[in-house]
């Protein structure tokens, strides 16, 4: 179970990282307000999950 934590603990900051460049792409090409908006809060909704599953790696992983 710790390691499909860590392996979906992986997916969901590179997923994070994706968005993130995204969006500075979209910003940097003086995209469409609304899509950068979008981006940032699909962000942030990611940096969330990333962040729970670190806890439970975390959590599982104590002695």
């Amino acid at each position: 179970m710790v390691i499909v934590l860590k392996i979906l603990a992986v997916i969901a900051m590179a997923a994070v990282l994706i968005v993130l460049v995204r969006g500075l792409i979209n910003m940097m090409r003086g995209g469409d307000g609304v899509t950068s908006n979008k981006l940032m809060q699909a962000r942030v909704m990611l940096q969330a999950v990333a962040l729970a599953l670190l806890l439970l790696v975390v959590y599982f992983t104590r002695k």
